[in-house]
């Protein structure tokens, strides 16, 4: 009995600590400063990264085939990336699509590195297009919010992502080949709601679900627990449920592992429904990331 007792007692001891280091883990990966410099998203896998899983797969492929062909019939180059998110969190779009930019990458790593991110977060209603500086004569921030609001914001109304993305990304094309052909790129003037920098307030989603998954997971130990301690079969069955002389053999670990991995991650991408995949020949963008804030944004 007193064997017993004590096993049960360092069970439940070896619990406490393991959910304390749990939820420590969680919060400081949530609370990891953010910068400018550094893609709050994972990798990306292609040219069009669908994290809120908005586009479906011949569209995307489309969007695809159109930017590789582009880019490789440019001199220098001009590399056009999509990513398409949920929610920003609490981050403004104008700082998160940044991050994204710089952080990923996008141009190359010559002297000459023009690139573009269309940025686009479905749940916020909110979209910005981060340029960089070599590409500002060929893609000026007021010809950029014209295209958008011409080409996407139309079918983002309407609920037809794939669409808006797939047009606003053809206009960005043929605007930058006509300039670069020495034909004239009118500037307009750029309305004072075409560039957001709203901040959506309260606690991201992530972490949420991080905190509800481990008090749901405490309420059924404590249950399990409740059956009472006076007798030795009591003892045995919950010896057999946790696995015998402790987490050996246990799945609880692993069970809060993957609820922290699945909830503690950045607040702009939480689950998604998918994201792209740019097939063996996907080789990552070139290395530049030479975003200085140009761009231009709004919602719809």
């Amino acid at each position: 009995m007193r064997k017993t007792s004590f096993l049960l007692k360092s069970n439940a001891f070896g619990l406490v600590l393991f959910l304390f280091l749990a939820v420590q883990t969680a919060f400081s990966q949530s609370t990891k400063p953010f910068s400018l410099d550094e893609s709050p998203l994972p990798a990306p896998t292609g040219f069009v990264n669908d994290f809120a899983g908005v586009i479906d797969a011949e569209t995307k492929q489309k969007i695809e085939a159109q930017i590789k062909a582009f880019k490789e019939r440019t001199n220098p180059q001009v590399e056009i990336g999509v990513a398409i998110v949920k929610t920003t969190g609490e981050r403004p779009i104008f700082e998160y699509s940044l991050a994204v930019a710089r952080g990923w990458k996008i141009g190359s790593k010559a002297d000459e590195n023009p690139g573009a991110l269309l940025f686009v977060a479905v749940e916020d209603r909110k979209y910005f297009t981060q340029i960089s500086r070599n590409l500002e004569d060929e893609l000026p921030d007021g010809v950029a919010g014209q295209l958008n609001r011409q080409y996407l914001v139309p079918a983002f109304r309407q609920g037809n992502y794939g669409k808006g993305i797939s047009d606003t990304i053809d206009a960005y094309i043929k605007t930058i080949e006509a300039k670069q052909a020495g034909e004239p790129v009118a500037t307009p003037e750029t309305p004072a709601n075409d560039i957001t920098n709203n901040v959506r307030g309260g606690l991201p989603f992530g972490n949420c679900m991080t905190c509800l998954i481990i008090l749901f997971i405490i309420l059924i130990i404590l249950f399990s627990r409740g059956g009472g301690s006076g007798g030795g079969g009591g003892s045995s069955r919950r010896r057999n449920r946790w696995g015998e002389g402790g987490f050996g053999g246990s799945a609880l670990p692993w069970i809060i592992g993957g609820a922290i991995g699945s909830g503690g991650g950045s607040s702009g991408w939480g689950s998604s429904g998918g994201s792209s995949s740019g097939g063996d020949s996907w080789g990552g963008f070139g290395g530049g990331g030479d975003f200085g804030g140009g761009g231009a944004g709004g919602d719809w």
